[in-house]
């Protein structure tokens, strides 16, 4: 499955279905679904924007639900979303271009710790991982056998 690094607080945007578009640089043919890889730094402007970019309902809810920059995972899978196609345009809150992937049916999974890399990519650490450790419930979410776990829960930091 394809994975794509997106820092945070915006990877945490897109699990939690808040946020329905990436912004790119470059255009992508790719459409389905892949894991939202949150990479090691963070966005701390991007954050302070979100605490106070409050001037509608729909915005000051979004910075009331925003967790402090020390819950947030770094590092690692944290979700799954899909993308359903790249545009020019778009009347989403955030879009800002050139190139946005509209995203759908995105949500949270437990985190999986693995290194991150730019543009969509693949992984054969998390392929061996995953089918070591993981299974695909009827639900289609997926859990972490408990002796595959690390340290601190579903496996990683929130440095």
């Amino acid at each position: 499955m394809k994975i794509l690094s997106i820092k945070q607080p915006w990877a945490w945007l897109i699990v939690e279905g808040l946020k329905d578009v990436e912004n790119r640089t470059w255009y992508t043919n790719f459409r389905g679904k892949f894991l939202v890889h949150a990479g090691k730094s963070f966005d701390d402007l991007g954050y302070y924007y979100l605490l106070h970019w409050g001037n509608t309902k729909e915005k000051k809810a979004i910075s009331e639900m925003l967790p402090s920059k020390s819950d947030f995972y770094k590092g690692g899978i944290v979700g799954i979303s899909e993308v359903v196609n790249c545009v020019t345009k778009s009347e989403s809150i955030w879009f800002e271009g050139p190139f946005g992937f509209m995203l759908g049916e995105s949500r949270p999974l437990d985190f999986i710790p693995l290194k991150g890399k730019l543009g969509f990519f693949e992984s054969e650490e998390l392929k061996i991982f995953t089918a070591k450790s993981c299974k695909i419930l009827k639900d289609n979410s997926v859990k972490i056998a408990e002796d595959e776990m690390m340290e601190g829960g579903t496996g990683g930091s929130r440095e």
